[in-house]
């Protein structure tokens, strides 16, 4: 099917894809125009004297190895003579942006391998640069990170960022230090929701893409469909001629291998290599200017104390400089650069001077905040500050009020919780704090459930005791109109659990947009659908699909008022009161539901002990002792007990509705029903 589109007074027919018949496995582009120019990736189109041009593009033939980048072509004639800017040629600044578990830390872990980082007979643990023990336990990269490369006497500053919807805050900060990106694609799945988000900030900065299909060596990859799905979604988000004029590398990061086509992949990340040096620009600079560099990274160290990191934009820097930090609303105040630090391979090294393109760390400057620019002394103005999009989810905080305060944890009042979630601010920069209705309680917005959830078990292992109440969405009045967080959600699921995974999404108020046949004899689903039907739906849909689902989500934007959703059938068994529990009243509490505790476990009055197999909530004594007599038995009871359920921190805040509180402390989570709407009940 062709569509004709009117534009200065001549037709431009869309392009149409057809097979060759001379050679099945090339496929070809045709557009119609008299006077038409324009390229695509791998080759240009060019017609002024015909009516239609071919373009061929094959995947056996690596003819994009013989392209040049136009993307670094472009960005460099007009704008540059304008301003007298330069670039560096020794130097690229990239990001390794992706949607998760599509392998951007273990192709960081192969360009650091074979770029000779480490020693021959160095041992390294998976994931290097996934340093954090969180990051480790849940197999996922939360902050994002820096270190670089030497390749052909090019420096190459690599960061590696998370790839979850929640940690997007983390995505656009860094995009201000870099130049390109890495589109990582897996070879299977294809673009998902957050490779959509990371794409539109990349484009929006202008920076040049190289999108690498990796995870190559699976049995079931399409990586002619992953290619074309690219393209299309970067045509969707309105790419210039030369951004959709992409490199593509087909690689295995697990393996260390990149090529130009499936077929014919080398022994090592070479082409990969060889691509960012000749598609990346190298920064953009103002070498004899007045010092700028943006902070857009904080980190802290106990002997140094703050160190900010950022890219060095104009000017040099130098160790033992006095400098001026500036902020975006002209105010401004005087520090010295006590230390410097450049990345070289995976350490920091100390440096006397920086010039301006290259990522540095710099301390003694004691109260730096992400967004504030170090500049000169005499003459320093500020850069345009970063900005992150709004968060969509908050969630009450409030002191331990529970009857085992103070069992586990260190820090137990209101003044060490505002401390912390204070702190925290400095570093994070989609999250907001705010006061609650009293004194200890306070309001943390984030960008999702997720987000809020690693903040509460950070806090968790240093110490902090405090309680959180369930999600709730952030809504917003437009013109006296009700509208609320909506997000697209893509659902991977096998086709024989596709009814019961359906019918849930849709009593959760999600209106089904597109179906695809997916890899592997499954289907892909994808809904726009409230942020509010997405709270507690994650383990809903695994119980509904048997633990074969995969569910992502990314933010799309505020709608109308979807109306109410009930997200929670079932209600609590609820301790009424105080004790250990015992074998003898878990036998028979069981039989009103699942059980959260064991025997021998303690627990007071209010404590969620299990979920009530009917809707509503029951009361019961899980303490309760069989009563000794002095009548002698022949035979013991013995008593069987079903295993209980185990929460885990995400389960838990998914669970609870709006009666109920999560107590976190250092070595527990619990469940209780909030004491003020008892209260209110009575």
């Amino acid at each position: 099917m062709e569509m004709a589109i009117p534009m200065n007074n001549s037709i431009i027919t869309a392009p149409t894809f057809s097979a060759n018949p001379n050679n099945p496995t090339r496929r070809s582009f045709s557009l119609s125009s008299p006077h038409l120019t324009t390229q695509f990736f791998g080759g240009t189109l060019s017609s002024s004297l015909t009516s239609k041009a071919q373009f061929s593009l094959s995947k056996r033939n690596p003819i994009v190895s013989f392209v040049k980048c136009s993307v670094s072509e472009a960005t460099e004639t007009a704008t540059e003579r304008r301003s007298k800017l330069t670039r560096r040629s020794d130097i690229r600044n990239i990001a390794i942006v992706a949607h998760v578990d599509h392998g951007k830390t273990t192709l960081v872990d192969a360009m650091l391998k074979q770029a000779k980082v480490f020693r021959d007979n160095q041992v390294m643990q998976e994931r290097i640069m996934d340093s954090n023990d969180l990051e480790r336990e849940r197999g996922i990269t939360i902050l994002s990170k820096n270190t670089s490369i030497s390749y052909k006497d090019t420096k190459i500053n690599i960061i590696d960022t998370p790839g979850h919807s929640d940690f997007g805050g983390e995505v656009e900060r860094v995009l201000n230090m870099v130049e390109g990106v890495l589109l990582v694609v897996d070879s299977v799945e294809g673009p998902m929701p957050q490779t959509r988000f990371v794409l539109k900030k990349a484009l929006e900065f202008g920076h040049a893409v190289v999108v690498v299909v990796n995870k190559i060596d699976r049995p079931s990859a399409r990586p002619e469909f992953v290619v074309n799905s690219t393209f299309e979604l970067f045509i969707e988000l309105n790419a210039s001629d030369e951004q959709c004029d992409f490199q593509v590398i087909y690689a295995s990061g697990i393996k260390g291998k990149a090529g130009l086509s499936p077929e014919n992949m080398a022994e090592d990340l070479g082409p990969l290599f060889e691509s960012i040096i000749r598609c990346i620009p190298g920064p953009h600079i103002d070498k004899d200017g007045a010092l700028q560099m943006l902070a857009t990274n904080i980190e802290y160290d106990e002997h140094k104390g703050r160190i900010a990191i950022g890219r060095l934009h104009a000017g040099v820097l130098r160790k033992g400089m006095d400098v001026r930090i500036c902020t975006t609303d002209d105010a401004c105040r005087f520090g010295r650069v006590s230390e410097l630090f450049v990345y070289e391979k995976f350490f920091r090294v100390p440096a006397e001077t920086v010039e301006a393109g290259d990522i540095c760390a710099v301390c003694g400057i004691g109260d730096i905040q992400i967004g504030e620019t170090i500049a000169d002394k005499a003459s320093g103005t500020a850069l345009p500050a970063i900005r992150v999009e709004e968060p969509t989810v908050k969630m009450a905080f409030s002191i331990n009020t529970s009857p085992f305060v103070g069992r586990e944890g260190k820090y137990v009042t209101s003044r060490n919780l505002r401390d912390r979630l204070s702190r925290e601010l400095e570093r994070n920069l989609a999250m907001r704090v705010e006061d609650g209705e009293t004194a200890d309680t306070f309001i943390v917005s984030g960008r999702g459930t997720l987000h809020i959830t690693i903040l509460i078990e950070n806090m968790r292992r240093e110490g902090y005791e405090f309680m959180v109440g369930p999600p709730k969405v952030i809504n917003k009045r437009v013109d006296d109109k009700l509208l609320e967080p909506f997000e697209i959600a893509s659902v991977e699921v096998p086709e024989e659990h596709m009814g019961p995974v359906v019918e849930l999404l849709g009593k959760r108020r999600g209106l089904m947009f597109d179906m695809q046949g997916g890899a592997e004899g499954t289907t892909l689903l994808k809904y726009k659908i409230p942020t509010r039907g997405l709270l507690g739906l994650r383990n809903a849909i695994l119980t509904a699909s048997r633990g074969t689902a995969i569910l992502n989500t990314i933010f799309d934007s505020y709608g109308p008022w979807a109306g109410d959703i009930s997200t929670r059938d079932l209600g609590s068994l609820v301790a009424f009161e105080g004790g250990t529990s015992t074998s003898y009243a878990l036998c028979s509490s069981q039989e009103r539901g699942q059980l959260f505790i064991s025997p021998g476990v303690d627990v007071y009055k209010g404590q969620i002990v299990g979920i009530h197999q009917r809707p509503g909530d029951l009361a019961l004594n899980v303490c309760k002792k069989k009563a000794a007599t002095n009548v002698r038995s022949n035979k013991e009871v013995s008593v069987v007990l079903d295993t209980p359920m185990e929460y885990s921190l995400d389960d838990c805040i998914e669970y609870i509705q709006e009666d109920e509180l999560v107590e976190v402390t250092p070595a527990s989570i619990r469940m209780c029903k909030n004491p003020k709407f008892s209260k209110k009940g009575r």
